[in-house]
């Protein structure tokens, strides 16, 4: 399958383990911090004219090896046990056979942890993992999505926003981490259909503490002048969740972290790692594909082969 321009992959190397991949970034609660760049997805043109080519080789998907691995810092453990990694593992092979290449779209607020989950799910899974606002950057040749909307604006981005989602919604086996606004455009729900979607659900507590502490110049919407990070980012995200709550609410599973912290026994999201919330991602896909099958398709489903690749970018 050749469609539109160059793209390369923003995923996993074959061979890489899950730890080399979700050791890659970290938000506060997550607990796991940025370490590893993945590779970059080319797209052409602006809005209405961007294109992604790949090529679908026709091989059955394989779930890459897992490995417990130590982070580079400290002395913290990629997955708390053998138990854990070999859960992730079995989980995986079962949802793999009812998902029957259909692509995975993680929505959710800003900072959610969406590209870190994605690539654990995307390397157990042999899908190929994508980030949509890494897409946008590339479509209109700007290096970060707070450019965009300083140099054009918010309607600009949306438009190509909405580009590399129909773009990605015509591929299979993927993992697209969605822009926290991606929601709120009906159209892109339509792409979006064409695979499942699953909505991070993390508090606003949580994510305000996050972005205060890591910054928000690379988050426009979040980007105001404040001598209170954590209040001005707690203020800003309640606003946006009132506005697109009911849009997240459209996926097809949520994953609550409240959810994961309880069952675990203490209810702090702080507490959860990003291989806590792949798991129960898993489980909710597993429930919602099982109850939800789609008739076999014939023809190439296979790893995504890509054509050229560009220069590395850093995944959010």
């Amino acid at each position: 399958m050749e469609v539109g321009a160059s793209m390369a992959m923003q995923s996993r190397a074959p061979g890489v383990g899950v730890g080399a991949v979700a050791g890659g970034r970290r938000s506060a609660f997550l607990g796991w911090e940025k370490q590893t760049q993945a590779g970059s997805l080319r797209v052409g043109g602006t809005a209405g004219t961007a294109a992604v080519a790949v090529r679908a080789r026709g091989a059955k998907p394989v779930v890459a090896p897992l490995r417990c691995v130590k982070a580079s810092r400290g002395n913290e453990s990629l997955h708390s046990s053998v138990d854990e990694a070999l859960l992730l593992k079995r989980k995986s092979e079962e949802v793999l056979f009812h998902l029957n290449g259909r692509c995975i779209y993680l929505v959710g607020m800003m900072g959610s942890g969406k590209s870190t989950v994605g690539k654990i799910l995307a390397e157990v899974l042999g899908y190929s993992c994508f980030d949509s606002d890494k897409l946008v950057e590339q479509a209109v040749g700007m290096p970060s999505v707070a450019q965009i909307f300083k140099v054009h604006s918010e309607a600009f981005f949306r438009e190509n926003e909405s580009s590399v989602l129909r773009d990605l919604s015509s591929m299979r086996r993927l993992v697209v981490a969605t822009g926290g606004g991606a929601v709120i455009r009906p159209i892109n729900w339509n792409y979006m259909k064409k695979g499942l979607s699953v909505w991070l659900d993390v508090p606003l507590d949580a994510l305000a503490k996050r972005i205060a502490q890591v910054g928000t110049a690379s988050r426009p919407l979040l980007d105001q002048p404040s001598d209170d990070p954590y209040t001005a980012a707690f203020t800003k995200l309640s606003m946006l969740a009132e506005q697109r709550g009911e849009a997240y609410a459209n996926a097809d599973a949520r994953v609550s972290l409240e959810e994961i912290a309880a069952k675990q026994g203490h209810g702090d999201v702080s507490k959860l790692t990003p291989t806590d919330i792949a798991i129960e991602a898993l489980l909710k896909i597993e429930n919602f594909v099982t109850q939800h099958p789609t008739a076999t398709t014939h023809g190439e489903v296979g790893d995504l082969q890509i054509d050229s690749l560009s220069s590395r970018i850093q995944a959010l």
